[in-house]
């Protein structure tokens, strides 16, 4: 039992954050890509031609690579009043910037640019509710725009989106969504399909620098998952499974038992922290995952508890404390295991999480079950050995 918890965690530590890895390597590439050289002779370009007034004429416009091609130029002035333009390299579908309230794409608000396939530049702002098309609505945001229209142009290779923005205070470090689609909006009702790529940034208004969010949070979800499963997921029932077909080991059983229990709690405990430190950076709205992981934290405790208030076995109370210390277990087993799928239906995991998961899941229902097997086969020969009774006859 032992060798097959230490096989199942080098499989997920090394698989999971290999592949976590990977994403957050391939979005931190992605950001050092939009620091080349070529992007920041763009900044050079005169705009006077190009946007139509008052956009040809700010003064005073800080001009930074951001991100791939995206080029990001801003002028804040008195009243909070901020005027930016992003620019990017454009062929075909749309291009956006969004404004993040804790740099995730749910609950915040974008200004989308493209020009359709009759030629006819359009912008609008979004509101992304979710992630689903029908949760990315438009004429709608939080953005406070002005009375000067957004505004948005082609020249060349490079599109240009334009807005004016009038603020309750000024803008410091915000974080930014940005991304791009080959995909034209829907037609008729300006529905966005799903981006080709994508990053968050942390960006300075009052310095002009940027830092990549992505991978920090890819970090954190990465280490907030992975301990979930292993612990929940993997320890504490393995832990269970052991009283169960090893009593006949005693006391090795209650050893065995105590011991990968009390680890499989530290996991535990361990996920519910790092889920509080990814809630306070994020402010995600999960009110379901976060009350079931204290649920199951709860339920832990409880059984930590049940190890120092055990009674003897004569004890009058010894039945009515295995009740209590065997459901409160399984059901804690029941929530853990659910609020890890979840949390990865949240997380919008990738199939390296499902696959992982799926694969600790399978083995513990497969090892249950020849374990069963196993148990009942045994009873049933003890049953078969034991000799029936027989009365001596009178002689």
């Amino acid at each position: 039992m032992a060798v097959l918890v230490m096989i199942l965690c080098v499989f997920l530590v090394t698989h999971l954050s290999v592949v976590a890895g990977d994403d957050a390597g391939d979005n931190n590439a992605a950001a050092r890509g939009g620091y080349h050289q070529e992007t920041t002779e763009l900044c050079s370009i005169d705009l006077g031609t190009i946007l139509p007034p008052p956009y040809n004429n700010i003064s005073h416009l800080v001009c930074k690579p951001v991100w791939n091609t995206f080029l990001l130029r801003y002028s804040q002035r008195e009243e909070n009043v901020v005027t930016i333009i992003l620019s990017a390299v454009y062929t075909t579908g749309w291009v956006g910037i969004g404004f993040s309230k804790n740099g995730m794409m749910v609950g915040s608000s974008a200004m989308v640019g493209w020009v359709n396939k009759q030629g006819v530049p359009r912008i609008k702002q979004y509101f992304l509710q979710g992630v689903k098309q029908s949760q990315v609505i438009p004429d709608a945001g939080e953005l406070p725009l002005t009375k000067v229209p957004p505004t948005v142009v082609v020249q060349g290779a490079m599109i240009y989106l334009a807005f004016q923005a009038k603020f309750q205070n000024k803008l410091g470090e915000q974080p930014i969504l940005l991304a791009f689609s080959s995909k034209f909006p829907n037609h008729h009702h300006s529905h966005l399909f799903e981006h080709d790529d994508k990053t968050s940034i942390m960006f300075d208004f009052s310095g002009g620098s940027a830092s990549a969010l992505t991978g920090r949070f890819v970090e954190m979800k990465t280490r907030h998952g992975v301990m979930g499963i292993l612990g929940w997921g993997l320890i504490l029932p393995v832990g269970a499974i052991v009283p169960r077909y090893l009593k006949h080991k005693d006391p090795l059983w209650f050893y065995l038992h105590t011991v990968i229990q009390f680890i499989g709690f530290i996991f535990g405990l361990t996920t519910v922290v790092l889920g509080g430190q990814l809630y306070k950076e994020t402010h995600a709205n999960v009110p379901a995952h976060r009350g079931i992981g204290i649920f199951v934290l709860f339920l832990s405790i409880l059984q930590i508890l049940a190890f120092f208030l055990r009674p003897n076995k004569d004890a009058k109370v010894r039945k009515y404390w295995n009740w209590y210390h065997h459901w409160f277990g399984r059901i804690a087993l029941f929530f853990g295991s659910l609020n890890i799928v979840l949390g990865m239906r949240l997380a919008y995991a990738g199939p390296a999480w499902k696959i992982g998961y799926g694969f600790v899941l399978g083995v513990i229902l497969l090892t249950v079950i020849v374990l069963e097997i196993l148990s009942r086969m045994s009873r049933s020969e003890k049953i078969d050995r034991t000799p029936a009774f027989q009365m001596n006859p009178v002689p």
